[in-house]
């Protein structure tokens, strides 16, 4: 459905439709960081239709496309002080995602909060999402650090039609330049402010790359983790995006007594990986599967 908004813009509004011979989503139990998987709904205007979602509590949700449930509103992340766009889901639905690209994203300005450039190209995938959790918030954050969890993350492929392993290989290092795998990091490490390197590995890539890491506004309730590619994503003799190309900013925050609030900015820039035309679905697919391993819920994928 389309709609318009005070200034005469069109805006797509795009709601669940559930089919019940839709596969049954899997447990995820691993994330990954979002890297190139992020490159999805680029200027397009059509619906979707997203599987059941068999969270704690089933609730259907709209997703909310290019300016969706907001006429016109861009990404606003939770740091800027006002409400973040798009809001976010209730406890144990599946995420809201906006996700916007070309003219959009050229015309999006960053907020000086999470340190980005202005962005003439690509795709920007904003996600935000509300979870059960009784723990505590160290213990959120030692799950961004569990790099080795990372390793045969389970995502549903678009492409091959069936659930598969995206992240082949992923371990911590102990330097950025020519760094030794080691052991996850430590929660003293992840508080200590610094900047931490990783090295991953997918299933589309023909070899590892290292990502650095840092976290910030740490306190008692929440948490910030800026994530960026410090090496080429390579497939092969193709580079597909250059280092720097991906970025990704998590904000982690607690809402109330067992109850946290994740919200997730995840930037691609243009690039040769642009020109393959990868189904869309596939890297939303990914996207919610680091969602799903931080909230502990089972989000269900999208199709096609």
């Amino acid at each position: 459905m389309t709609e318009a908004d005070r200034s005469g813009k069109p805006v797509l509004i795009v709601t669940l439709s559930v089919n019940r011979r839709q596969p049954k989503p899997e447990a995820i139990t691993n994330w990954s960081w979002p890297g190139s998987e992020f490159r999805a709904f680029a200027g397009k205007r059509n619906s979707l239709q997203l599987s059941p979602v068999r969270v704690l509590l089933a609730i259907t949700l709209a997703f909310a496309l290019a300016g969706g449930a907001a006429a016109g509103q861009d990404p606003v992340p939770p740091c800027v002080g006002a409400n973040p766009y798009p809001d976010f889901a209730p406890v144990d639905a599946p995420p809201a995602v906006q996700v916007i690209s070309r003219n959009d994203l050229a015309a999006w300005k960053p907020a000086p909060c999470i340190g980005w450039e202005a962005k003439d190209d690509g795709v920007l995938v904003a996600l935000a999402g509300s979870f059960h959790f009784n723990r505590t918030t160290d213990e959120l954050l030692k799950r961004f650090g569990a790099i080795s969890s990372l390793k045969n993350l389970q995502y549903w492929s678009v492409t091959d039609g069936g659930w598969q392993t995206l992240i082949t290989s992923a371990s911590a290092l102990d330097s950025p330049d020519g760094g030794h795998s080691r052991g996850d990091f430590t929660l003293a490490e992840m508080k200590s402010g610094k900047e931490l390197y990783f090295a991953q590995q997918d299933n589309r890539t023909s070899e590892e790359v290292v990502y650095r890491m840092k976290v910030s506004d740490l306190g008692a309730d929440g948490f910030v983790v800026a994530v960026e590619n410090v090496t080429p994503v390579r497939s092969f003799m193709l580079t597909l995006f250059d280092p720097g190309d991906l970025q990704s900013v998590h904000f982690v925050k607690r809402e109330s007594p067992g109850v946290f609030r994740f919200y997730g900015l995840a930037f691609a820039g243009e690039s040769l990986a642009s020109s393959l035309a990868l189904p869309e679905a596939s890297y939303v697919n990914r996207a919610l599967a680091l969602y799903g391993h931080l909230s502990g819920t089972k989000v269900a994928p999208v199709e096609k």
